[in-house]
């Protein structure tokens, strides 16, 4: 099944996935979002947003992080949604909302018709389309001189998690979205059940599998080492399944060093203005110097 196809099913079949909690302030959701670009409160994103008069949110999906910017951003900010295969999903979802349009676009493609912006939002999408690198330069096209692009990809993880990652991605890749959703709720349970342990283990550092010494969440150190296993008690358990199957169904998903992604800033001309690493991606946000 194609990635398209993955994200297809995905969003048309859940066109609610994260919604709420993407919009609800002290959620985890919002939160990790706003943290990772710098933002500690939804009134800083909604202050840096009024500087803003045209902004992207590129590979918008369900239109959830768009509704969260248009929730915050002046009436008058313009706010474009495009998306490969959900647009029409984030259409409905923000029928009504002033100044506010989607578009199918595939971000490899030709983005002249979308005019020009002084914010670009792309994030949790770039790895997904086969090639991160170039449709990063692709977006940068569409930027003003001094105008802002704000993206987040997946992080290389540890040796071990890595290849239990691919193993299962190899694995799931021909089955059907019910037999794919069956695996990623197993895996989902898997999550739930480590969680609910509310255990932590003191390790000495082990170089070789990525681990540091110290202290560490029994669930958070499979998740991060091991297997990614996620679990939420924000989400209902479909919900948690799907963020599992997001992770492991799509056969593009690349996965990136910070120096490779700030290789992509300097070589298409961005001044690095934020940058954020943790265990799960690569946040970074650059301003447009050329012409």
């Amino acid at each position: 099944m194609s990635t398209s196809q993955t994200f297809f099913d995905k969003w048309h079949r859940n066109p609610d996935l994260a919604f709420r909690q993407t919009l609800t302030t002290g959620s985890g959701i919002q939160e990790w979002i706003l943290r990772r670009n710098g933002f500690p409160e939804p009134d800083d994103l909604a202050a840096y947003l009024s500087t803003r008069t045209r902004v992207l949110d590129a590979g918008c999906g369900n239109g959830r992080v768009t509704a969260l910017l248009r929730s915050l951003a002046p009436s008058d900010v313009e706010i474009v949604g495009v998306d490969l295969t959900a647009w029409d999903v984030a259409a409905s979802n923000l029928s009504g909302s002033a100044s506010t349009s989607f578009y199918e676009a595939d971000l490899l493609g030709d983005l002249s018709f979308l005019g020009e912006f002084d914010f670009v939002y792309c994030q949790e999408v770039l790895h997904h389309t086969g090639d991160a690198a170039g449709a990063f330069a692709n977006l940068v096209k569409l930027l003003t001189r001094g105008g802002e692009i704000a993206i987040y990809v997946y992080r290389e993880k540890a040796p071990i998690r890595e290849f239990a990652d691919d193993l299962i991605r190899d694995g799931m890749k021909d089955l059907g979205y019910e037999e794919a959703l069956d695996v990623s709720r197993a895996i989902a349970e898997l999550g739930r059940a480590l969680t609910a342990l509310d255990a932590t283990v003191e390790l000495p550092e082990i170089p070789l599998l990525g681990i540091r010494a110290g202290t560490h969440d029994v669930q958070r150190l499979v998740y991060h080492h091991f297997l990614k296993c996620f679990w939420s008690d924000e989400l209902d358990p479909e919900a948690n399944a799907l963020l599992n199957y997001d992770w492991y169904k799509p056969e593009d998903c690349s996965r990136h060093t910070f120096e490779e992604v700030l290789g992509w800033f300097d070589a298409n001309s961005l001044e690095v203005v934020h940058s954020f690493e943790d265990e799960y991606g690569i946040t970074v946000r650059g301003r447009r110097l050329g012409p």
